[in-house]
């Protein structure tokens, strides 16, 4: 009953302290696409992407039904940097959806106008009216929109009269540089921070890394396959690395040793961490201000994904000697690394060759037959000047001519056969990373669907004639870059194929800026005219030492431009959900596809090679 009583007085406490509008909210995901384009139309830069905002605790005053509910102790501040802009994964400040959609187009102008490098804790009151002023001239478009957001914002924000004076001239500043932007050079000191504004961004958080010790691969990383995995996204989480507790020092409590009345046992107990694994550890993190980060060189039976605010590993470009060596582009220092990756071959090992698997017979059969019309076919050609055959309509014509006393040219009178050969190959480069270990359904993990996708391809293409090859790659740092050979362009589609595509496994990374310079170099052999490098991925890239964020994207943008300087056509499929907001500054507005539903992937995969060839 006591339980009872206290959820229905959280229920109603908390309704009352929080002031939002959730029947109006609006969600970022809801506006990916609109928020990408409008970001990039306004001026923003092509590589930035959009993800949601972390929420961190703002320190303003609260009223007291609020202190009491402990709601408004945080708030998803939106902030840019060099490589994101944060937005709010959820907006309901207002009652009128329309308004909370229109803070979100505002936000995204607003983050398209400010500097490159980003807000300062000296700089930002000041670069925030000046990006507004900045938006309001270049697009008079937004001043309706703006004027409304103001009041509504001024209608939310404290009433000034009922603050102490300090805070009062604070928010008197704020509304006058919502009202004037431009007119406010800093803001007034104050014993606490004012309430956010919904209208600025902030300046980012500061990564922290607090390891002394470079971080060493963990049993997940040296093995292939894992368990479950959960994704936990949907936004972004304030996160610190850390070096693992020693654990000589767990539960050393001071205490007076005469308060102590009677004891019972004496356990040794010296516990550094809760050695039980949490049975919903998304759930568990959810709840924590920030996220530490260490190895502790075990292994779980579960992984979670996250998006963290966490800094780039070190890094050192020193060129290696050993293996493939490969470039790597360093956006920041705006120059292409010579020799600073490795790139190893690795032919299928423990693949026997096995049958198509039988739940696959049926389709595969199918996509043959539709992708029959690609195959090459003995043509016709009329009015030639020579040939095996009389051509009966050009002798009937020239003789009609002739008896009506119409001039004759030199017009052929046979018929000439040709056969059109397609001239082109594909080389379909698969990602193979350690998340390509995440179930999309219950019965398939991403892994079981790109299997899938290779054996319904290799068994399609096997109608058309073309020349294809099949690869695979992930990666482990720069001095580890793997790419897996499946099958080459000259061998034939066999069970010894099938086999090697049933022994696929997840690896590891996703470097895959240098996975597609390879593939370019293997491509530039071929003498076809067109040369297609299909990309199978489920996310952007990455990998466990600097190669992330926009790192990882600006390389694999090189490599793409590269590759098209050589005469090869790149084209991305991709099950990333978020993909929309990288790709199209990769790819190109129509140089990949995204699939909603993974399961669609193998029987999508031929068709689409058949759209991408002219069929």
């Amino acid at each position: 009953m006591e339980e009872f009583i206290g959820g229905l007085w959280h229920r109603f406490i908390t309704r009352a302290a929080t002031r939002s509008y959730p029947q109006a909210a609006v969600r970022l995901e809801d506006i990916e696409r609109t928020a990408g384009i409008l970001f990039r139309a306004l001026g923003g830069d092509a590589g930035l992407r959009v993800a949601p905002a972390a929420e961190v605790e703002h320190g303003a005053r609260r009223g007291w039904l609020a202190r009491i509910a402990h709601a408004g102790e945080k708030v998803a501040q939106s902030a840019r940097d060099s490589e994101t802009l944060r937005l709010p994964a959820e907006i309901a400040l207002f009652p009128e959806r329309s308004l909370n959609r229109d803070l979100y187009l505002w936000l995204i102008a607003q983050g398209a106008a400010l500097p490159a490098d980003g807000l300062t804790a000296d700089n930002w009151i000041a670069a925030n009216q000046e990006a507004s002023a900045k938006t309001l001239a270049a697009f008079p478009g937004f001043a309706s929109r703006y004027r409304r957001l103001v009041a509504a914002v001024l209608a939310e924000r404290p009433n000034p009269a009922r603050l102490p004076a300090d805070e009062a001239a604070a928010e008197q500043a704020i509304r006058q540089a919502l009202a004037e932007p431009g007119s406010v050079a800093s803001l007034p000191a104050a014993r606490k921070p004012p309430t956010p504004v919904a209208l600025w961004l902030y300046p980012a958080p500061v990564a922290i890394d607090r390891r002394e010790s470079p971080a060493t691969p963990t049993p997940a990383e040296n093995r292939e396959g894992a368990g479950k995995s959960t994704d936990a996204t949907d936004r972004r989480r304030q996160a610190q690395r850390e070096d693992m507790p020693d654990g000589s020092n767990g539960l050393n409590l001071p205490f007076r040793a005469e308060s102590l009345l009677s004891f019972a046992d004496y356990v040794k107990v010296n516990r550094g961490h809760d050695d039980d694994a949490d049975d919903n550890p998304a759930r568990a993190a959810a709840d924590m201000d920030r996220i530490s980060v260490a190895q502790d060189g075990t292994d779980t039976a579960s992984k979670v994904r996250f998006d963290l605010d966490l800094p780039s590993a070190a890094q050192d470009d020193r060129p290696l000697a050993s293996g493939i060596l490969l470039p790597e582009w360093d956006w920041k220092k705006q120059v292409l690394k010579r020799d600073v990756c490795s790139l190893t071959v690795l032919d299928p090992r423990d693949a026997p060759p096995i049958a198509l698997p039988s739940r696959l017979v049926r389709p595969a059969r199918r996509l043959r037959h539709q992708l029959e019309a690609l195959t090459p076919a003995r043509r016709w050609l009329k009015n030639q000047p020579d040939g095996p055959e009389l051509d009966i309509d050009a002798c009937v014509r020239a003789f009609a001519d002739r008896r009506t006393g119409h001039s004759v040219g030199a017009s052929g009178g046979y018929l000439s056969c040709e056969r059109r050969e397609r001239d082109l190959c594909c080389l379909v480069l698969a990602d193979l990373s350690l998340s390509t270990d995440t179930w999309v359904s219950d019965e398939q993990r991403v892994i079981d669907v790109i299997r899938d996708s290779l054996w319904l391809f290799s068994e399609a293409l096997g109608a058309t004639g073309d020349p294809f090859g099949l690869y695979g790659f992930s990666s482990r740092k720069r001095e580890h870059i793997r790419f897996h050979r499946i099958k080459d362009f000259d061998e034939p589609t066999d069970d010894r194929i099938r086999g090697r595509i049933g022994a696929l496994k997840p690896g590891f990374y996703t470097r895959m800026g240098a996975a597609i310079r390879y593939s370019t170099q293997i491509l530039a052999k071929r003498p076809e005219s067109m040369r297609l490098l299909m990309i199978l991925s489920d996310g952007k890239p990455n990998d466990v030492d600097h190669y992330e964020g926009r790192y990882g994207i600006e390389d694999t943008r090189m490599s793409l431009n590269a590759a098209r300087q050589q005469g090869v056509r790149p084209f991305c499929v991709t099950i990333d959900k978020e993909g929309q907001g990288y790709l199209p500054h990769l790819f190109g507005p129509a140089g990949y596809t995204i699939l909603r539903n993974p399961a669609e992937l193998p029987a999508r995969l031929p068709l689409l090679y058949a759209q991408l060839t002219g069929a």
